[in-house]
């Protein structure tokens, strides 16, 4: 038998070769420890470290103070009603304005469901949320959820891709198109300003300098496509504006006659320039300090 050259067996080779392996080590992803998913009913997915951090309180709007979506509100509970059950859903997407309950509807949908899923003696549905920058990691995020008897939400919010971002083709893989796809266990849902993820002019200059203009465009406007449930949010008019502003109003029991909330909830959309959930909010929020209201347990303005 052929011996290894004096070279290849010394003591000082055998140490380098542990420190070669020791610095692999450091720099190689880290594995996704297993999840608690009996410590809460929704999580914070932190990629890095690929752990999946409790959320105890959740930051949410109830559902009844929800104003001027009353179609969209019940499309979206019913979808996650329906897969809750493991009944057949789509992965959903809600685009539209800003400040118009967007990630409120989703959260409060989570929220409404699980007491109906109280109510039947079946096992909660989990809210999972990852953020945008952390998309590529969704399949490691996929692969810890899909030996779970639970069934998942997993939630983006603010889903946008520029011009260099490839990030995209990780979400299409995963949707829908990779070999092993979507788990049986688990939803999408994302909110978006912008109906196909991706801006206006950067579909232009595709079509632009591409060779193939329709294939280029193609390709990124079909990552909607994944999504089956499109929910359009639109800016609301003068009364949804002033049913978020009175409901808000009724719900902290804000000591202001009628008349005199509503001329200051218009000046204040004015000088806002805008009407939304958001803006409503934000009114509120200023009258109840000038009244010395406290708001001890707020829900989360409206996005």
């Amino acid at each position: 038998m052929t011996s290894l050259p004096d070279d290849l067996t010394s003591p000082d080779l055998g140490a380098v070769l542990v420190r070669i392996a020791d610095a692999l080590e450091r720099i190689a992803p880290a594995r996704a420890a297993s999840a608690d998913f009996d410590a809460a009913d929704a999580f914070v997915w932190q990629a890095e470290a690929r752990h999946l951090e409790p959320v105890p309180r959740v930051n949410r709007v109830e559902m009844e103070l929800l104003k001027g979506i009353d179609r969209t509100r019940d499309m979206l509970v019913d979808n996650t009603l329906r897969f809750a059950r493991g009944l057949p859903a789509n992965n959903a997407l809600l685009w539209g304005a800003r400040g118009m309950g967007k990630s409120s509807l989703v959260k409060a949908s989570h929220a409404d469901v699980n007491r109906s899923m109280a109510a039947e003696g079946l096992k909660p549905l989990k809210l999972v949320e990852i953020h945008r920058e952390d998309i590529e990691t969704l399949p490691a995020l996929m692969t810890l959820m899909r030996a779970s008897a639970y069934r998942f939400i997993v939630f983006c919010d603010d889903l946008s891709f520029d011009a260099d971002d490839t990030s995209y083709k990780s979400l299409k893989a995963v949707l829908e198109g990779g070999i092993e796809g979507r788990p049986e266990n688990v939803i999408f849902y994302a909110t978006s300003n912008r109906r196909h993820l991706i801006p206006r002019d950067m579909m232009e200059n595709e079509r632009s300098t591409a060779i193939n203009p329709g294939e280029a465009v193609e390709e990124k406007v079909s990552l909607s496509d994944r999504f089956g449930l499109w929910l359009g949010f639109h800016k609301c008019d003068q009364d949804d504006y002033l049913a978020m502003v009175n409901g808000y109003a009724a719900h902290f029991a804000i000591p202001l006659d009628a008349e005199t909330l509503r001329s200051e909830a218009l000046e204040w959309a004015t000088t806002r320039g805008a009407r939304s959930g958001r803006t409503a909010w934000q009114y509120v929020q200023d009258v109840a300090g000038r009244l010395g209201v406290s708001l001890s347990e707020p829900p989360a303005a409206p996005r």
